[in-house]
């Protein structure tokens, strides 16, 4: 039964949009009804928030706009809220009642300025002490090419206090070729009481850079900007946006195309899960499984190379299709591989189970609770692994998907060991989904051919699910057909929030070991 209509709801009923784009329907709320509404779609509805932004629309009054982006599951489109802001920059928080709110709503005041009345902890976020306090970059009138002048915004971090607590600080160099972050622990002995990570050293101005006229082809540079959010997630987030641009232009995805996407997402998945399944048991000490992962993850990425010419996926995707084929003659070789592949990583797997050394550092340890995951919004690895289930590839169907349907694997026990396992078991599915989407792939063209060409005073939403979970572009245009506000949410934005509740209660040397099971990205949250 479709989730959506196992709940009484009724919103729609009665209510006009004042736009339909596409499979995004808006409705233009006052927003004195925003926290009511947005309570109804999200607990009475049952509901997901895909994400919350801004925009500067450059008018005289009503300058701002706020858009809550409510996903349907099954139904494949987005119920969309904007309200205006009022006049003295503020507008009402949702975060009392829905709490994953809260650091979209942070993101909104520390990138726009406006203000989030009755949130419970307004904190600037991303944006480091040398940013200018009161220098709101996603405004219209804030030049993308100009540096800001130095500035120290003082920047607290939440204490605790009482006998024998201290506190360690690691980071945000750390003693491995890994992002930057900073995390300051507080500790009674070696048990941490909290954990409290610093983000935004990465932070490049991406959504900015998406707003700037390209001189040459400007779709193409936003693609390749697209790739660059988050490295080793180059493809799936290029995926998302070249889906919004397809909305956008109204192209049309040629089979063989849908088919290759599949093939190359999964791939994506397979390097990635199969690296971090080998670093934590790197971890946790068992050298054997360490360097197997690595030996597989290498394989995966030359077989990247071979069919793509890159190792990261980059320059495959293009709105309406790919730019690479599957090279005649190739797929016997390639599936003969995905054979081997599945032997070896099996015999890995068998290998590290048996091994209670290895099993009794990863069970029990880091444990995230479901209603907290809930309550963050968590998506992808860590969701699962709590007993969440959650895939855009089964939610929001997008490239073959909705032909292959995938199995969505889940845990309950939220420990490292439930998010090594979801690895594990993704693995598995993905060399399936690859060897079932290479026999089903039909013939044909590999792009659309049509002229790119966007719709006026448009939006446009594009989701995938990349290996760490939900991937979101929103996508909107001005009156000239240009692209003129991207929203990106990386899985890590929402996933960072709940890195604290986990390692509470562990000992500080079993950090690297909770940390590297979530495997978040500092750059995807950065921005």
């Amino acid at each position: 039964m479709d989730p959506f209509m196992e709940h009484d709801c009724t919103f729609e009923e009665g209510r006009t949009p004042s736009g339909n784009f596409g499979n995004l329907n808006v409705y233009e709320i006052p927003e004195s009804e925003v926290p009511g509404v947005c309570v109804t779609l999200h607990r009475d509805c049952g509901l997901p928030i895909k994400t919350i932004t801004a925009m500067d629309t450059g008018a005289a009054v009503h300058r701002f706009r706020i858009l809550y982006v409510f996903g349907v599951p099954r139904q494949n489109r987005f119920i969309v809220l904007s309200a205006d802001t009022r006049d003295n920059g503020t507008f009402p928080s949702i975060t009392p009642s829905i709490h994953e709110a809260s650091v979209y709503e942070r993101k909104i005041m520390t990138f726009f300025g406006l203000r989030p009345e009755h949130h419970p902890h307004p904190r600037r976020t991303v944006l480091h002490e040398n940013w200018p306090e009161n220098l709101f970059p996603l405004r219209r009138d804030v030049p993308w090419n100009t540096r800001p002048g130095n500035a120290s915004v003082p920047y607290r971090f939440n204490e605790v206090e009482g006998e024998g607590i201290y506190e360690i600080p690691v980071g945000p160099v750390h003693a491995g070729i890994i992002e930057p972050g900073h995390f300051r622990f507080s500790a009674g002995g070696e048990e941490i009481i909290m954990l409290e990570p610093r983000l935004g050293y990465t932070h490049k101005g991406t959504e900015k850079l998406f707003e700037v006229p390209a001189a040459g082809d400007e779709i193409g540079e936003k693609v390749r900007l697209s790739e660059r959010v988050s490295g080793d997630t180059s493809y799936s987030h290029s995926l998302a946006f070249c889906q919004a641009v397809e909305s956008l232009a109204d192209l049309e995805l040629p089979g063989r195309a849908a088919y290759l996407r599949v093939i190359y997402s999964e791939l994506e998945r397979l390097a990635n899960h199969i690296g971090d399944i080998g670093a934590l048991m790197t971890d946790a000490g068992f050298g054997f499984g360490g360097s197997s992962g690595s030996r597989l993850r290498e394989v995966v990425m030359q077989w990247n190379n071979r069919l793509t010419s890159s190792r990261f996926l980059r320059g495959v995707n293009t709105p309406g299709g790919v730019t690479r084929d599957m090279t005649p003659g190739l797929e016997a070789s390639f599936l003969k591989f995905l054979g081997d592949l599945r032997l070896d990583f099996s015999e890995v797997i068998e290998v590290a189970e048996g091994r209670s050394s290895l099993l009794n550092r990863l069970r029990g340890t880091g444990v995230l609770d479901r209603q907290i995951a809930q309550d963050h919004g968590v998506v992808g690895v860590a969701a699962k692994a709590s007993g969440i289930r959650s895939d855009a590839r089964v939610d929001y169907p997008y490239a073959a998907y909705g032909r292959l349907n995938p199995e969505i694997a889940t845990e309950q026990d939220g420990d490292v060991y439930a998010r090594f396992t979801i690895r594990v078991k993704e693995v598995y599915s993905s060399i399936d989904l690859i060897s079932r989407a290479l026999r089903d792939m039909p013939g044909g063209d590999i792009q659309h051919g049509k002229a790119i060409k966007l719709k006026k005073n448009y939006y446009a939403a594009g989701i995938t699910e990349g290996w760490r979970g939900n991937i979101v572009y929103f996508v909107a245009t001005d009156q000239n057909g240009k692209i003129s506000r991207v929203d990106i949410c990386d899985p890590s934005f929402l996933n960072w929030t709940v890195l604290g509740y986990a390692a509470r209660g562990n000992v500080v040397p079993d950090f690297p070991l909770i940390n590297k099971s979530f495997n978040l990205s500092y750059s995807g949250n950065d921005l």
